[in-house]
């Protein structure tokens, strides 16, 4: 069996780490992405569907595709925060875990359309194979801790078909990303997680933990945009957003409501999804298609 047979088994079969409902973000499931840090990341989002809607000249029906939407923390955010393309917007949660909001769908709308298809850490949970001197590995095969690379030819496929879905916009994927595999240490860019700390071997306990892998962008199609997760919030307004969230805890921190409080937490929020070390390195990977 290829390492990409079982990876998709232990994830997505049926009893699968995330079809069984066992892995679920947020701060009480096996981890936190940007979304579930707060809903900053979701308004900075926000602005950028807006800006993106006036670029495709304000159609009409401006639909929007979130792929591995999770339990909708992203989705809430966004329609919250949208403001130019309220009246236009058509979101859409693709989502297959048990988890999912009662209004996701399990594959995205037929044929072509005007809009944006986004996901956030989901090229990572696509199967891998495993590659070690132009052969791929089997599970049986002994892993050597240096020279090998992943194969990625789901996140290839993806990519590929979500740019051939749109007749005009954009394919914007955030995750983390990865060079040089060759020459690291398999377990570098190859892991598990589970209740937020980290797992065992990747071929162990199948369906109890979390199998993820840094995207290898030199795989992809060519990326438009290709810049890091801090440079994207920044080129779409979170310092604006957090000096306004600082603005309202001033005015209103002796009354110490929860709008206080939610303004003053932009800025621990913002903290998180730049961190320098951690959320801020990822990268957003855009595709702009028709344009």
């Amino acid at each position: 069996m290829l390492f990409s047979e079982f990876m998709s088994q232990a994830l997505y079969g049926a009893d699968g780490f995330y079809s069984s409902g066992r892995g679920q973000p947020g701060r009480r499931g096996d981890f936190i992405t940007s979304p579930e840090v707060g809903p900053l990341f979701g308004m900075v989002m926000a602005r950028a569907l807006d800006a993106w809607w006036r670029e495709l000249g304000e159609p009409s029906e401006f639909c929007v595709v979130e792929v591995g939407a999770g339990t909708g923390h992203l989705a809430r955010s966004i329609k919250r925060s949208v403001v130019d393309c309220a009246d236009s917007l058509r979101y859409i949660m693709v989502e297959l875990g048990p988890y999912a909001p009662a209004d996701a769908v399990q594959s995205m709308p037929p044929g072509q359309f005007t809009g944006v298809i986004l996901c956030n850490e989901l090229l990572d949970n696509l199967p891998i194979d495993l590659e070690f001197s132009g052969r791929l590995l089997s599970i049986v095969d002994e892993w050597p801790t240096v020279g090998m690379r992943p194969v990625q030819t789901a996140a290839v496929a993806f990519v590929t078909s979500s740019i051939d879905r749109l007749a005009k916009g954009r394919v914007v994927a955030i995750d983390y990303c990865g060079t040089d595999f060759a020459n690291r240490p398999w377990t570098q860019w190859l892991r598990t997680y589970r209740a937020q700390a980290s797992g065992q071997h990747p071929l162990d306990s199948p369906g109890e933990q979390d199998i993820t892998c840094d995207v290898d962008v030199s795989q992809l199609p060519m990326t438009t945009i290709n810049r890091t997760q801090t440079e994207f919030l920044h080129a779409h307004g979170i310092t604006e957003l957090v000096e306004e969230g600082r603005a309202i805890w001033h005015e209103r921190a002796h009354i110490g409501d929860l709008a206080a409080i939610a303004a003053r937490s932009r800025i621990t929020e913002a903290d998180a999804v730049c961190d320098p070390e951690g959320l801020g390195t990822f990268r957003v990977l855009e595709w702009v298609v028709g344009l």
